[in-house]
C-alpha cells in the first residue's frame, strides 16, 4: 500500500531533531540523497514548515524548495529559491495546513467570492483556481496525495474569501490522517537536542 510505503521511507530516513523557540525541527536524509526539513509547533504538533532539497546532476546540493509554510519575501535569507522579492500588490500563494485539512492562502485577491472557481483536474492531479474576469489563474498539486498515491476528490475541496485573501481547503483523507498520526509517534522516538546543546543528535 502506498501509504505504508511512504511511512516506511520516513522511518528509513536518517533523522535529526532540534527544539528551539517552541518549535520542533526535524531533518530527514533519505537513502537517495534527498533531504526534507520540517518544523512543528512543540505544543500542538501542527506542521508549520516543510521544505525539500535534492542534488543536481553534478551531485551538488540545490536550493531548498518550500512545500508548506509562508515564503519569506524580503530578499536575502536562509530558505533559498523561494526567497523571491514580490510587490505587495501581487498575489502571494502559500500553504498552511490545519489538523484536518490541507489549506492554501492566496493573498492580494480583491475580487468578490462569486468571481472565483476552484476545481480538481483529475487527469492532471491538481487543483485549478480561475476567475471569471480572467484576472487570476493558478494550478497546483497536492504532493501529500501523490506520495500516498491517493485520488483527488472534488467533494473534499472548499474555499472562502475574506480580507482580500482566497482560502482553499481540502479535507485530508483518513489515510493521510492515520499516516500523520503514525509519523508523530515515530518522531517521538528521535532523540531531540535543544538549541543550547549545539548540533542535533542523530537517531
Amino acid at each position: 500500500m502506498a501509504v505504508t510505503s511512504w511511512l516506511e521511507s520516513l522511518r528509513a530516513a536518517e533523522k535529526t531533531a532540534l527544539l528551539q523557540d517552541g518549535k520542533r525541527m526535524v531533518h530527514y536524509l533519505f537513502p537517495d540523497g534527498k533531504e526534507m526539513a520540517e518544523e512543528y509547533d512543540e505544543k500542538t504538533s501542527e506542521l508549520l514548515v516543510r521544505k525539500w532539497r535534492v542534488k543536481n546532476a553534478l551531485g551538488a546540493l540545490g536550493q531548498w524548495q518550500l512545500e508548506v509554510g509562508e515564503p519569506v519575501l524580503s530578499g536575502a535569507g536562509s530558505l533559498g529559491s523561494e526567497l523571491i522579492k514580490e510587490s505587495n500588490a501581487n498575489p502571494i500563494f502559500m500553504r498552511k495546513d490545519t489538523k484536518t485539512s490541507f489549506q492554501w492562502r492566496i493573498r492580494n485577491l480583491p475580487y468578490p467570492k462569486d468571481v472565483y472557481s476552484v476545481s480538481v483536474a483529475q487527469k492532471e492531479r491538481c487543483v485549478i483556481v480561475r476567475t471569471t474576469n480572467k484576472k487570476y489563474y493558478k494550478k497546483f498539486s497536492i504532493p501529500d496525495l501523490d506520495r500516498h498515491q491517493l485520488p483527488l476528490d472534488d467533494s473534499a475541496l472548499s474555499f472562502a474569501h475574506a480580507n482580500c485573501t482566497l482560502i482553499i481547503s481540502y479535507q485530508k483523507p483518513k489515510e493521510v490522517m492515520a499516516a500523520e498520526s503514525e509519523l508523530q509517534k515515530e518522531l517521538k522516538k528521535v532523540k531531540t537536542a535543544h538549541s543550547s546543546d549545539g548540533d542535533c543528535k542523530t537517531q
